[in-house]
């Protein structure tokens, strides 16, 4: 384990470097890990379009501490257009799981040339961590079919439930090699960290 006052001023430091609210942000993760000391961390700070074609940022923090997994993830909303007072706007959410909740960390790695491959050299070109802890569940919901074209019969509603996991992706050519390190170093030491009884 690693030293956790510099983990802690190092979690501050790539928020920091995020340059995304990093007052607001660091505010959340800090009074969601309280006392404890941060043994591991992930920031990723996103971009994506929304169907308006508006690039909207985000960031997603997660930060192990010797009993819990903290996530916290902030979006930011524009001003609403044509209203002179409006003002952008962010929202931040924040949960603290127990390692004994989760159920299940997956690690996807990409590797290039993998004929090459040669453990403790090749670097993955992007891996996705996927975090469950069966809380949330996504519901999709159709209209149920017999099959039969002709049919007008109301036959109620099918449906898929899956877990609605935490899934981060990084890749080296958008975040850096750096990143995709620091993921799999998480990745590795939230294995660890929840693999007893």
């Amino acid at each position: 384990m690693s030293d956790t006052k510099a983990v802690s001023g190092d979690l501050r430091s790539a928020i920091e470097r995020s340059g995304y609210y990093p007052g607001l942000v660091y505010d959340a993760v800090a009074t969601a890990v309280g006392p404890e000391p941060v043994v591991s961390f992930v920031v990723h700070h996103d971009a994506h379009f929304d169907p308006g074609m508006e690039v909207r940022r985000h960031i997603t923090v997660m930060a192990l501490t010797p009993t819990r997994l903290v996530y916290s993830h902030t979006d930011e909303y524009p001003a609403e257009e044509g209203e002179p007072q409006s003002r952008p706007q962010a929202e931040t959410s924040t949960e603290a799981v127990r390692h004994s909740r989760i159920s299940s960390v997956a690690l996807t790695r990409v590797i290039p040339d993998p004929a090459g491959y040669r453990p403790g050299v090749t670097v993955p070109t992007e891996v996705v961590l996927t975090i469950g802890w069966n809380v949330l569940s996504h519901l999709e919901i159709e209209p149920a079919h017999c099959g039969d074209e002709n049919c007008e019969a109301d036959h109620g509603y099918t449906g898929t439930m899956s877990a609605d996991d935490l899934t981060v992706r990084v890749s080296a050519a958008a975040d850096g090699p750096e990143a995709v390190q620091q993921v799999m170093a998480f990745a590795q030491a939230l294995t660890e960290a929840t693999s007893g009884p």
